[in-house]
């Protein structure tokens, strides 16, 4: 196994053990709008260098197998199995977590259409779905992505499958770290409403 791919399963297990040319996608990148300040400069250069926008504007190959407005999905240069695929946006958003609901949705809805075609041209009757948010779980492009991983039965690919896990404890512990999900979840819900009055304000 190559040194990429290598890398790749080892990230992925420690945590769950011709081109086509194509137009520029009608939406806005986030960093096209961004502000000339040195953090807007550092996205928009992270657009330019990144390798699945150069796929988007057709300026780098890739086996494509589909693609619409909002997404497209091309075959792991790398693969860690047969059939590996990537559904990626076309609007540049550098990890999920701000990546805009809207979008994550039209790529989620591909999944159903994709992962069937992919199965049946593998063969496989099961695939893993799977996203790498951050360095520390496996993300190598820093552009949001899902990957299709199709699976067989004792294909071994995750090393964690032979591990045993501990059902969780309901103790304090678990309580407290519940709890704290909650309260960050209701400061989202609560930035997000004040958010929106801005904005009526602002019609008004």
């Amino acid at each position: 196994m190559e040194d990429g791919p290598r890398r790749r399963l080892a990230l992925l297990s420690s945590h769950i053990n011709p081109s086509l040319k194509t137009s520029r996608p009608t939406c806005l990148s986030p960093w096209s709008c961004a502000s000339s300040d040195s953090n807007g400069e550092k996205q928009a250069k992270g657009q330019d260098d990144c390798v699945f926008c150069k796929i988007i504007r057709g300026e780098a190959p890739a086996l494509k197998v589909y693609e619409d407005d909002s997404c497209l999905c091309i075959l792991d240069i790398y693969p860690l199995s047969h059939g590996h695929s990537l559904i990626i946006p076309k609007c540049h958003f550098p990890s999920l977590d701000v990546t805009p609901p809207s979008i994550i949705g039209a790529m989620c809805s591909k999944v159903p259409l994709i992962s069937n075609a992919v199965m049946k041209a593998t063969g496989c009757d099961s695939f893993n779905l799977l996203v790498n948010n951050g360095a520390a779980a496996g993300q190598v492009v820093y552009h949001t992505h899902i990957h299709i991983i199709p699976r067989k039965a004792r294909d071994c690919l995750w090393t964690s499958e032979s591990i045993r896990r501990h059902p969780l404890k309901p103790d304090q512990e678990a309580s407290r770290l519940a709890n704290c999900i909650r309260e960050n979840l209701s400061f989202v819900n609560l930035y997000e409403d004040s958010k929106g009055q801005d904005s009526s304000l602002v019609g008004n």
